[in-house]
């Protein structure tokens, strides 16, 4: 018997975004990102390459006024297409954690794709921008993530020696955990003393 496909293609508009995106959690060859911002683009590919995913983002947006809605929405938008791709969020391990080094920085990120949407978040950036980015935008990008996906996130920078290494690390172990979490297991449903989980 040959297992569902887990996919899920998005297309969102709004009046300050629009985004088309495709996530492809068994096949990491497909791999197109253009949001226009090139940190962000980099951070999504690091996204797909430690988690092994295939991952397709065409996003645009009112970037001339701030890039916070294009990072925020891009990760509502993701969150929604792992919940659509993992209907019940069932016959998973559902709960992921890695802890991800780069040189004097080290980021712990635990999750649990559960259907109860809550980001803690312990990461302060400096006030420099990396590639024209405020880097503390990029908890907009988990919030979204979490609030799309209706999953309980824990962000945490254990040390950190620059901003980007930080970010980066924080993306890195945030793919390794979302990697564990949708590793596949021998049972129908949620992996829950209840059975099911609240995803819709």
């Amino acid at each position: 018997m040959t297992s569902p496909a887990r996919l899920a293609a998005i297309e969102r508009t709004t009046q300050e975004t629009h985004i088309k995106l495709a996530l492809y959690l068994d096949d990491p060859s497909k791999l197109e990102l253009n949001t226009g911002l090139p940190f962000f683009d980099h951070m999504l590919h690091a996204l797909a390459c430690h988690g092994q995913f295939g991952l397709v983002v065409n996003a645009t947006g009112d970037t001339h006024v701030d890039p916070h809605h294009l990072i925020e929405d891009t990760g509502i938008v993701l969150g929604d297409a792992f919940r659509q791709a993992l209907p019940g969020y069932s016959a998973i391990q559902r709960a992921g954690c890695f802890r991800f080094p780069m040189d004097g920085t080290l980021a712990d990120v635990a999750l649990d794709l559960c259907g109860r949407p809550n980001l803690v978040w312990e990461a302060t950036f400096g006030p420099h921008t990396i590639g024209g980015l405020d880097p503390n935008l990029f908890r907009e990008f988990f919030k979204g993530w979490v609030d799309g996906a209706r999953a309980t996130l824990h962000v945490r920078l254990v040390s950190l020696d620059n901003d980007h290494h930080g970010v980066e690390s924080i993306f890195k172990a945030f793919s390794r955990s979302l990697r564990q979490a949708v590793t596949p297991i021998a049972l129908a449903a949620a992996l829950s003393t209840k059975g099911c989980l609240d995803t819709h």
